[in-house]
């Protein structure tokens, strides 16, 4: 059962990204403050639900939360800062744009960089504990996914539109045959034998 609040007396954002493990497209995070009183039987941490339930709990998360938003990090950002500060900013950027102030900042996983003056707590699966994260976890992976199925558009020879970027077979494939396109992130091990050949 997730819990809604950490601390019921703050104005609590749950912040969470999706892309991390990714070869190609942007990191993507989303942030989100609910209702005092939200409640949705559905939700949950985002890889424990199919992609229809998460198509569905989407809008539900925008038209009843207070405020949310997402935040981009693009491939190039991240050969040039790394993954993890990369995460990071896409976080930043999206508690950028909420619409309300939070005073606490709930972040799935183990590690942050503080956002300004506001508090944070790391919180380890966070996903599968507290609400706002969770509904951050709907978010970020949603808007992530339509942003490869938007890629796979243009580069059909990746798998993107299944695979979202991530290191699937087929994906690799695509690389060996075809090379690597600008959504690439070229400071990924990109291919098993990428030591050896010249990329």
């Amino acid at each position: 059962m997730l819990k809604l609040h950490y601390d019921k007396s703050k104005i609590e954002a749950g912040c969470d990204e999706a892309g991390r493990g990714c070869l190609s497209g942007p990191v993507v995070a989303a942030a989100v403050i609910l209702p005092k009183k939200f409640k949705n039987e559905l939700l949950n941490d985002s890889k424990k639900l199919t992609e229809k339930q998460r198509d569905l709990l989407r809008p539900i998360i925008e038209k009843e939360a207070i405020a949310w938003a997402v935040g981009v990090v693009s491939p190039l950002e991240i050969d040039e800062i790394n993954i993890l500060n990369a995460s990071f900013l896409a976080m930043h950027r999206a508690v950028d744009q909420l619409k309300k102030h939070p005073n606490l900042l709930l972040i799935d996983g183990n590690r942050f960089n503080k956002y300004k003056e506001i508090d944070h707590v790391c919180i380890i699966k966070g996903d599968a504990k507290f609400m706002p994260i969770a509904a951050a976890s709907v978010l970020a992976k949603t808007y992530r996914d339509d942003i490869m199925k938007q890629y796979h558009e243009e580069f059909p020879v990746y798998d993107w539109h299944k695979n979202k970027g991530y290191p699937t077979r087929a994906h690799r494939e695509g690389i060996r045959n075809h090379g690597t396109t600008d959504y690439h992130r070229m400071t990924f091990r990109l291919l098993p034998e990428q030591l050896s050949l010249d990329l």
